[in-house]
């Protein structure tokens, strides 16, 4: 059974793509500038890596098992 509240399929689209994105030039930012070091390491890898690739998980998650609203 779909909820009748939250994201539609189209707004889990959008998070997937802009996740994506900010995991691909997290990782093109380091392949740049190289691996950070001291708490700037935990800053970008830590912080920003949990959420583009947390979001992009529970997203994807969300996509596949159809668990998205119609948007009525």
């Amino acid at each position: 059974m779909k909820p009748k509240f939250g994201p539609t399929k189209s707004d889990l689209r959008f998070r997937l793509a802009f996740s994506l994105a900010g995991l691909a030039l997290l990782v093109g930012g380091i392949l740049y500038r190289g691996i950070p070091h001291g708490p700037a390491f935990f800053e970008v890898i830590g912080v920003a890596g949990a959420f583009f690739g947390g979001t992009a998980i529970w997203t994807l998650r969300k996509l596949v098992k159809g668990e998205y609203s119609d948007g009525l």
